[in-house]
């Protein structure tokens, strides 16, 4: 086990406030697995944040017009595609929170300081200590883009892949036993979107 505590969200998907710590969540039963043949693999970076506001440092920036926008297209698209996670992890961050709101998902939820601008190794650690079929990850650059460039055999053909643009998405499938069996370089990517692919 990790030295992290993840926090589930009592009030999402309408989201605490920023930096909110509510009690350990309790997950219904069924959400985990203690054998998968495979793992998928959400990959999302938070959607356009506002610069223009004053927010209180880097971590309470919110969602600007074309952000909220984008996390609810998001949404809708991974209900039409039938990519519905069993769980989600979500940055502290405010702009994170509001993307997964955004999305409008129903299912389980953990947020966690740990996942607020965390290294793609971090993020590797943390995914390994879940059990989820289908598991949901929304935090930043640079460490989840460079984790969906780790996690493949090969990157999808597309060519905003590289920069992982806000709101980027990328669905792998990792062969796994357990989640703890996840290994760079194993998956295949399943699908590759941005917000412009949607719009």
């Amino acid at each position: 086990s990790l030295p992290y505590r993840l926090f589930g969200a009592a009030d999402l998907p309408g989201g605490p406030a920023a930096g909110a710590r509510s009690r350990p969540i309790r997950f219904p039963h069924g959400c985990f697995s203690e054998k998968l043949t495979h793992m998928r693999l959400i990959l999302m970076r938070h959607t356009k944040s506002d610069w223009s506001t004053a927010a209180d440092g880097d971590h309470d920036r919110p969602l600007n017009a074309r952000g909220l926008r984008s996390a609810t297209a998001l949404g809708a698209w991974l209900r039409a595609t039938a990519l519905m996670p069993n769980l989600a992890l979500c940055s502290t961050a405010r702009r994170a929170q509001q993307t997964f709101s955004g999305l409008a998902l129903d299912c389980p939820t953990q947020v966690s300081d740990q996942l607020y601008l965390a290294d793609a190794e971090s993020l590797l650690r943390i995914i390994q200590d879940t059990q989820a079929h289908c598991l949901l990850v929304v935090a930043h650059n640079p460490g989840i883009a460079n984790l969906a460039r780790d996690v493949l055999k090969c990157p999808p053909k597309h060519d905003r892949f590289a920069d992982y643009p806000t709101g980027a998405t990328l669905v792998a499938d990792i062969p796994v036993g357990t989640p703890s069996d996840i290994r760079l370089m194993q998956g295949t990517s399943h699908m590759f979107v941005t917000p412009a692919d949607l719009t």
